[in-house]
């Protein structure tokens, strides 16, 4: 089965890009389902790559540029105990740890993410190629790492749009336990692999917690979009006085609590609002209440391009209203987790609340995802992750 592309797609596919959209095939020869592999051609019928097929918006995505290459079990297995090497050579795949075992795109697997929880592996089949040979994956990367169990979390809303439903419970082994915890930056959490957000832990945010524990040294912090309190957890333990934490999940706040707990963390100089954080931020502002310290760690509020001027309002009005309950000299902490919104225009709409707010910012440090989160340069969308720390005076 092949797929021939248009001049557009083929420069695409020639700068390596891993993805091909649907206007991007000219014709499809043979009948190939979702999931096949096929032969990718431009409109001479030159060899582009092999790559997975799927019936949605994203028609291919490019798995191989070598013709020679074979696409079976045992290529997943070679990439996949690639990836794994990366992250023993960053130090991270230990007994307590947690990382991002296997990154997509970036690591040459699109389609799937994998990561490693204190001896336990969640699994994402983004894909139904992937999809279809997940329990064979599964198998492999408890084999060599000596994973206990591997527990799929399907359950993204990228999965429709592949014509994939949401699916979750044991691949292989061994159930997660519920109170399995990690230990990031010496410091430790416990995890909730079965039912939390994403995987269970934003293990993207590893560096760039420690990095803003360091302005953290008596002050008075405002954590939004706590989840677990991972951020939270850091400031107090680098000696803030307090923490106010944010949360729409009481769920993930219940959490929170627990991993205070667990870090020996006085409890009375930390407090918690469960409740949607726009809405508190205005009330919160209302109130008159000030901070030194403020740290948004918002979720992905725009996956494509397609979303990112809507999103970028929502960003700037958040990033408004963090400056207005900060002193005079205080920190902000901010991050976008979007795709659609690239570092440049992140900086530019901090810039615009800055603006409004009638502040001047000062930018301290620039952040990212932590490095078992790669960025492949032929494929920008997998750097997502955006952070500034910023003085705002």
């Amino acid at each position: 089965m092949k797929a021939y592309l248009n001049k557009q797609a083929t420069k695409a596919a020639d700068r390596r890009h891993p993805w091909v959209f649907s206007g991007g095939v000219g014709r499809l020869e043979g009948s190939p389902e979702p999931g096949d592999v096929v032969r990718v051609m431009d409109e001479t019928g030159r060899f582009l790559a092999w790559g997975h097929y799927s019936a949605s918006r994203i028609a291919l995505r490019l798995l191989d540029f070598d013709e020679s290459a074979r696409v079976d079990e045992a290529w997943w297995q070679v990439g996949i105990e690639a990836a794994i090497h990366r992250r023993r050579g960053f130090g991270l795949l230990l007994e307590r740890s947690a990382c991002r075992l296997v990154f997509g795109e970036a690591d040459g697997l699109p389609g799937l993410v994998a990561d490693w929880y204190s001896g336990y592996i969640t699994l994402m089949a983004q894909t139904p190629g992937v999809d279809r040979i997940k329990d064979q994956i599964a198998r492999f990367l408890a084999e060599r790492t000596g994973a206990l169990g591997v527990w799929e979390r399907s359950d993204q809303e990228n999965r429709a749009l592949e014509g994939l439903g949401s699916a979750g419970g044991l691949l292989y082994g061994a159930r997660p336990p519920e109170d399995l915890v990690i230990e990031e930056n010496g410091l430790i959490f416990q995890v909730d692999l079965v039912g939390g957000q994403k995987t269970g832990f934003f293990l993207d945010q590893r560096e760039n917690r420690a990095q803003v524990a360091r302005y953290a040294s008596g002050v008075q912090a405002l954590d939004v979009f706590s989840y677990t309190g991972a951020f939270a957890v850091h400031l107090l333990k680098a000696g803030a006085a307090s923490v106010l934490r944010v949360e729409s999940s009481a769920r993930a706040a219940a959490l929170g609590d627990r991993n205070l707990e667990l870090n020996s963390l006085d409890a009375s100089v930390d407090d918690k609002i469960v409740a949607d954080a726009f809405q508190v931020l205005r009330k919160l502002r209302d109130q008159g209440r000030t901070f030194d310290l403020v740290v948004l760690d918002p979720p992905k509020l725009a996956p494509t391009r397609s979303q990112a001027e809507r999103a970028a309002r929502a960003y700037k009005d958040i990033n408004l209203l963090a400056m207005k309950l900060l002193r005079p000299g205080g920190t902000l902490a901010t991050f976008s987790c979007s795709a659609g919104i690239d570092a440049d225009l992140f900086q530019k709409i901090v810039f615009g609340a800055g603006l409004d707010a009638r502040r001047d910012v000062l930018v301290l440090a620039r952040m990212t995802q932590s490095p078992d989160h790669p960025v492949r340069l032929s494929f920008p969308e997998s750097w997502y992750l955006k952070g500034l720390i910023a003085q705002v005076v």
